[in-house]
Protein backbone atom coordinates (compact mmCIF):
# COMPACT_ATOMS: atom_id res chain seq x y z
CA UNK A 1 0.00 0.00 0.00
CA UNK A 2 0.96 3.86 -0.77
CA UNK A 3 2.77 4.93 2.68
CA UNK A 4 2.17 8.48 1.41
CA UNK A 5 -1.07 8.98 3.69
CA UNK A 6 -3.59 11.53 2.49
CA UNK A 7 -3.97 13.93 5.46
CA UNK A 8 -7.86 14.52 5.67
CA UNK A 9 -10.56 15.98 8.22
CA UNK A 10 -13.91 15.54 7.23
CA UNK A 11 -16.25 12.67 6.12
CA UNK A 12 -16.47 14.46 2.37
CA UNK A 13 -12.87 14.97 1.43
CA UNK A 14 -12.04 11.26 3.00
CA UNK A 15 -14.55 10.09 1.22
CA UNK A 16 -13.11 11.44 -1.97
CA UNK A 17 -9.48 10.39 -1.14
CA UNK A 18 -11.19 7.00 -0.53
CA UNK A 19 -12.81 6.40 -3.76
CA UNK A 20 -9.94 7.64 -5.42
CA UNK A 21 -7.86 5.19 -3.97
CA UNK A 22 -10.85 2.37 -4.31
CA UNK A 23 -10.87 3.56 -7.93
CA UNK A 24 -7.26 3.74 -8.67
CA UNK A 25 -6.82 0.04 -7.57
CA UNK A 26 -5.02 0.85 -4.16
CA UNK A 27 -7.33 -1.85 -2.50
CA UNK A 28 -7.92 -5.10 -4.50
CA UNK A 29 -11.37 -6.28 -5.32
CA UNK A 30 -12.57 -8.07 -2.22
CA UNK A 31 -10.29 -6.57 -0.14
CA UNK A 32 -11.52 -5.71 3.71
CA UNK A 33 -11.05 -2.57 4.60
CA UNK A 34 -9.62 -2.41 8.32
CA UNK A 35 -10.88 0.32 10.18
CA UNK A 36 -7.33 0.96 12.17
CA UNK A 37 -5.76 1.29 8.82
CA UNK A 38 -7.93 3.64 6.86
CA UNK A 39 -8.28 5.94 10.19
CA UNK A 40 -4.53 5.96 9.95
CA UNK A 41 -4.31 6.82 6.13
CA UNK A 42 -7.18 9.25 6.22
CA UNK A 43 -6.88 10.82 9.25
CA UNK A 44 -10.41 10.33 10.35
CA UNK A 45 -12.60 9.26 13.45
CA UNK A 46 -15.01 6.61 13.25
CA UNK A 47 -18.20 8.12 12.49
CA UNK A 48 -16.86 10.37 9.58
CA UNK A 49 -15.03 7.32 7.97
CA UNK A 50 -18.44 4.81 8.45
CA UNK A 51 -20.14 7.89 6.63
CA UNK A 52 -17.55 8.10 3.95
CA UNK A 53 -17.87 3.86 3.77
CA UNK A 54 -21.65 4.23 3.78
CA UNK A 55 -21.79 6.07 0.85
CA UNK A 56 -19.33 4.35 -1.17
CA UNK A 57 -21.61 1.25 -0.63
CA UNK A 58 -24.67 3.87 -1.98
CA UNK A 59 -22.55 3.89 -5.13
CA UNK A 60 -21.48 0.03 -5.51
CA UNK A 61 -17.75 0.45 -4.52
CA UNK A 62 -18.04 -1.09 -1.11
CA UNK A 63 -19.90 -3.46 0.02
CA UNK A 64 -20.72 -3.77 3.79
CA UNK A 65 -20.75 -7.24 5.66
CA UNK A 66 -23.12 -7.34 8.44
CA UNK A 67 -21.40 -7.19 11.79
CA UNK A 68 -17.77 -7.54 9.83
CA UNK A 69 -16.99 -4.77 8.37
CA UNK A 70 -16.59 -3.03 4.94
CA UNK A 71 -14.90 -4.32 1.60
CA UNK A 72 -14.10 -3.39 -1.40
CA UNK A 73 -16.76 -4.48 -3.92
CA UNK A 74 -15.85 -7.40 -6.17
CA UNK A 75 -15.35 -7.20 -9.86
CA UNK A 76 -16.14 -9.36 -12.31
CA UNK A 77 -16.07 -10.09 -16.80
CA UNK A 78 -20.07 -9.76 -16.60
CA UNK A 79 -20.75 -6.93 -15.09
CA UNK A 80 -17.63 -5.22 -16.67
CA UNK A 81 -19.42 -5.80 -19.88
CA UNK A 82 -22.78 -4.62 -18.66
CA UNK A 83 -21.36 -1.19 -17.17
CA UNK A 84 -19.46 -0.46 -20.28
CA UNK A 85 -22.52 -1.83 -22.47
CA UNK A 86 -24.23 0.66 -20.49
CA UNK A 87 -22.48 3.50 -20.41
CA UNK A 88 -21.50 3.57 -24.25
CA UNK A 89 -24.98 3.85 -25.29
CA UNK A 90 -26.18 6.33 -22.38
CA UNK A 91 -23.13 8.21 -24.04
CA UNK A 92 -24.53 8.09 -27.28
CA UNK A 93 -27.88 9.61 -26.01
CA UNK A 94 -25.87 12.07 -24.40
CA UNK A 95 -24.40 13.13 -27.54
CA UNK A 96 -27.49 12.75 -29.62
CA UNK A 97 -28.99 15.41 -27.40
CA UNK A 98 -25.50 17.56 -26.93
CA UNK A 99 -25.18 18.22 -30.73
CA UNK A 100 -29.11 19.16 -31.17
CA UNK A 101 -28.85 21.64 -27.99
CA UNK A 102 -25.33 22.73 -28.05
CA UNK A 103 -24.49 26.30 -29.04
CA UNK A 104 -21.10 27.87 -30.56
CA UNK A 105 -19.95 27.98 -27.35
CA UNK A 106 -20.31 24.00 -26.40
CA UNK A 107 -18.48 23.97 -29.94
CA UNK A 108 -15.25 25.93 -28.85
CA UNK A 109 -14.91 24.09 -25.35
CA UNK A 110 -15.30 20.73 -27.02
CA UNK A 111 -12.74 21.73 -29.64
CA UNK A 112 -10.11 23.21 -27.24
CA UNK A 113 -10.64 20.38 -24.74
CA UNK A 114 -9.51 18.36 -28.02
CA UNK A 115 -6.84 20.61 -28.46
CA UNK A 116 -5.62 20.25 -24.94
CA UNK A 117 -6.21 16.15 -24.82
CA UNK A 118 -4.06 15.65 -28.53
CA UNK A 119 -0.60 17.28 -26.64
CA UNK A 120 -0.93 15.21 -23.65
CA UNK A 121 2.52 13.42 -25.77
CA UNK A 122 4.72 16.68 -24.58
CA UNK A 123 4.29 14.72 -20.67
CA UNK A 124 7.53 12.51 -20.43
CA UNK A 125 6.89 10.33 -17.21
CA UNK A 126 4.96 7.18 -16.70
CA UNK A 127 3.25 9.08 -13.55
CA UNK A 128 2.55 12.49 -14.72
CA UNK A 129 1.40 10.85 -18.70
CA UNK A 130 -1.63 8.42 -16.27
CA UNK A 131 -2.24 11.65 -14.04
CA UNK A 132 -2.74 14.01 -16.90
CA UNK A 133 -4.19 11.79 -19.86
CA UNK A 134 -6.88 11.05 -18.05
CA UNK A 135 -7.53 13.99 -16.41
CA UNK A 136 -7.63 15.41 -20.05
CA UNK A 137 -9.42 12.52 -21.63
CA UNK A 138 -12.20 12.64 -19.03
CA UNK A 139 -12.31 17.16 -19.23
CA UNK A 140 -12.92 16.01 -23.15
CA UNK A 141 -15.74 13.74 -22.74
CA UNK A 142 -17.60 15.71 -20.32
CA UNK A 143 -17.19 19.10 -22.73
CA UNK A 144 -19.04 17.19 -25.53
CA UNK A 145 -21.62 15.60 -22.98
CA UNK A 146 -22.48 19.23 -21.12
CA UNK A 147 -23.87 20.42 -24.52
CA UNK A 148 -27.14 17.94 -23.54
CA UNK A 149 -28.42 20.17 -20.97
CA UNK A 150 -29.70 17.67 -18.81
CA UNK A 151 -28.82 17.59 -14.95
CA UNK A 152 -30.49 13.98 -14.39
CA UNK A 153 -28.77 12.42 -17.94
CA UNK A 154 -25.27 14.15 -16.53
CA UNK A 155 -26.28 12.74 -13.37
CA UNK A 156 -26.73 8.93 -14.57
CA UNK A 157 -23.36 9.21 -16.57
CA UNK A 158 -21.49 10.29 -14.00
CA UNK A 159 -22.49 7.12 -12.11
CA UNK A 160 -21.88 5.07 -14.80
CA UNK A 161 -18.16 6.55 -15.16
CA UNK A 162 -17.74 5.90 -11.68
CA UNK A 163 -18.83 1.96 -12.06
CA UNK A 164 -16.44 1.56 -15.35
CA UNK A 165 -13.56 3.49 -13.72
CA UNK A 166 -12.05 0.84 -11.53
CA UNK A 167 -11.89 -1.55 -14.71
CA UNK A 168 -10.83 1.39 -17.35
CA UNK A 169 -7.75 1.93 -15.09
CA UNK A 170 -6.93 -1.94 -15.74
CA UNK A 171 -7.25 -0.68 -19.48
CA UNK A 172 -4.94 2.70 -18.67
CA UNK A 173 -2.19 1.04 -17.02
CA UNK A 174 -1.70 -1.35 -19.64
CA UNK A 175 -2.29 1.35 -22.83
CA UNK A 176 -1.65 4.83 -21.63
CA UNK A 177 2.02 4.68 -22.50
CA UNK A 178 2.04 2.94 -25.51
CA UNK A 179 3.04 5.38 -28.94
CA UNK A 180 0.33 3.04 -30.63
CA UNK A 181 -2.26 3.04 -28.15
CA UNK A 182 -2.33 7.06 -27.68
CA UNK A 183 -2.47 7.65 -31.83
CA UNK A 184 -5.12 5.29 -32.55
CA UNK A 185 -7.41 6.95 -29.58
CA UNK A 186 -6.20 10.43 -31.21
CA UNK A 187 -7.74 9.50 -34.29
CA UNK A 188 -10.93 8.18 -32.97
CA UNK A 189 -10.87 11.84 -31.12
CA UNK A 190 -10.09 13.75 -34.12
CA UNK A 191 -13.02 11.65 -36.24
CA UNK A 192 -15.64 12.47 -33.18
CA UNK A 193 -14.63 16.02 -33.24
CA UNK A 194 -14.73 15.85 -37.09
CA UNK A 195 -18.61 14.25 -36.59
CA UNK A 196 -19.48 16.86 -33.72
CA UNK A 197 -18.58 19.83 -35.93
CA UNK A 198 -20.67 18.51 -39.27
CA UNK A 199 -23.38 18.04 -36.75
CA UNK A 200 -23.34 14.36 -37.85
CA UNK A 201 -25.43 12.69 -34.96
CA UNK A 202 -25.55 9.59 -36.28
CA UNK A 203 -21.73 8.82 -37.33
CA UNK A 204 -20.73 10.89 -33.66
CA UNK A 205 -22.81 8.34 -31.99
CA UNK A 206 -21.68 5.59 -33.79
CA UNK A 207 -18.26 6.21 -33.38
CA UNK A 208 -18.53 7.30 -29.62
CA UNK A 209 -19.89 3.77 -28.94
CA UNK A 210 -16.79 2.36 -30.63
CA UNK A 211 -14.91 4.50 -28.88
CA UNK A 212 -16.15 3.82 -25.25
CA UNK A 213 -16.54 -0.41 -26.00
CA UNK A 214 -12.65 -0.58 -27.18
CA UNK A 215 -11.37 -1.31 -24.41
CA UNK A 216 -13.64 -4.02 -23.36
CA UNK A 217 -11.80 -6.99 -25.11
CA UNK A 218 -8.59 -5.48 -23.15
CA UNK A 219 -9.79 -5.25 -19.62
CA UNK A 220 -11.41 -8.78 -20.31
CA UNK A 221 -7.57 -10.05 -20.79
CA UNK A 222 -6.58 -8.65 -18.00
CA UNK A 223 -9.23 -10.00 -15.65
CA UNK A 224 -8.44 -13.42 -17.32
CA UNK A 225 -4.85 -13.30 -15.96
CA UNK A 226 -6.18 -11.54 -12.29
CA UNK A 227 -8.44 -14.13 -11.57
CA UNK A 228 -8.38 -14.55 -8.30
CA UNK A 229 -8.51 -10.55 -7.70
CA UNK A 230 -12.36 -10.57 -8.89
CA UNK A 231 -13.72 -12.49 -6.06
CA UNK A 232 -14.61 -11.02 -2.87
CA UNK A 233 -12.64 -13.37 -0.19
CA UNK A 234 -14.89 -15.06 2.68
CA UNK A 235 -16.15 -12.10 5.19
CA UNK A 236 -13.57 -11.65 8.21
CA UNK A 237 -14.55 -10.91 12.02
CA UNK A 238 -14.98 -7.12 12.23
CA UNK A 239 -11.82 -5.89 14.35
Amino acid sequence: MDTLAPRQNSAVSGYEWLKRDIIRGLYRPGEKLLMSALKERYDLGVGPLREALSQLVAENLVVAISQRGYRVAPMSPGEMQDVYDARANLEALVLKLAIERGDDAWEAQVLACAHTLAKVMEVKTEEQMLEVWDARHKAFHSAIAAGCGSRHLLQARAYLFDQAERYRQLWLRRTVFSEAALALKRQEHGELVEAILARDAARACALMQTHLMTPVPIIAEIMRGAAPHTVAADPEPME
